[in-house]
């Protein structure tokens, strides 16, 4: 009888560790699976509005959406990201904000449709303008697949200063992170459309090429310092 006893305690014991194993590990799961869902809004495969919070860590981007309208945010889900797109505000000297209120404006003016994921300034200043799990109206065809970021510039070659360059590479770098892309996933619009945007960077391929480097290599650095992390 004692035996017996003994024996069903045993068997009580067993299971019940059994079952706080399971706990533990539905716990362990579920954080694992929240933290993949604020870390990249794509447990399900569905794109998040914006970059990853363990990507932004030393780059400022200001969410600053435009109001949903046909003419610039018609909201049309982008379900998936196969490229990234540069191109040049063609208004020298104007800044951001400027031409965030052009796309804004768009809305009531009917001018055109025109509008960009991202825009950076002549100071390096980023706005972000359209969710990422929406289209911009800016790469014609590809705007079903693709990012885009307009860039200004301070005059009519169409070069970027080097705070508008710098923030260009950090932001596109984190892109190319984030979407697993790479060199030739980076485009401009004159490869989608033979229109010269962003003009410098179309007449003098050389830069293009560089600017391409700069942005891999940015890339690179950040999935060292990503993997450092993951070590710690």
């Amino acid at each position: 009888m004692k035996r017996k006893r003994i024996k069903n305690v045993i068997l009580m014991t067993a299971a019940m560790l059994l079952f706080l194993t399971i706990i533990i590990c539905m716990v362990i799961f579920a954080v694992r699976f929240f933290k993949l869902k604020a870390d990249t809004g794509s447990v399900n495969g569905s794109l998040a509005e914006t970059i990853s919070t363990a990507l932004t860590d030393g780059i400022v981007i200001k969410t600053d959406y435009i109001k949903p309208n046909e003419y610039s945010r018609p909201q049309t889900e982008l379900k998936k990201v196969n490229a990234i797109v540069i191109h040049y505000t063609a208004n020298p000297g104007t800044s951001a904000k400027n031409n965030r209120s052009y796309f804004e404006g768009l809305a009531q003016s009917h001018a055109t449709k025109a509008s960009s994921h991202f825009i950076i300034g002549l100071k390096g200043e980023i706005l972000q303008c359209i969710p990422l799990n929406e289209i911009s109206y800016a790469s014609n065809e590809r705007n079903s697949d693709t990012i885009s970021i307009e860039c200004c510039h301070p005059d009519e070659t169409g070069k970027f200063n080097d705070k508008t360059y710098d923030s260009l590479i950090a932001l596109a770098g984190r892109l190319c992170v984030e979407y697993d892309l790479k060199a030739d996933d980076i485009i401009r619009h004159y490869d989608i459309t033979q229109k010269k945007c962003p003009l410098y960077y179309v007449e003098h391929e050389d830069a293009w090429k560089q600017m391409k480097k700069d942005i891999m290599a940015e890339a690179k650095e950040l999935k060292t310092e990503l993997a450092d992390k993951d070590k710690q």
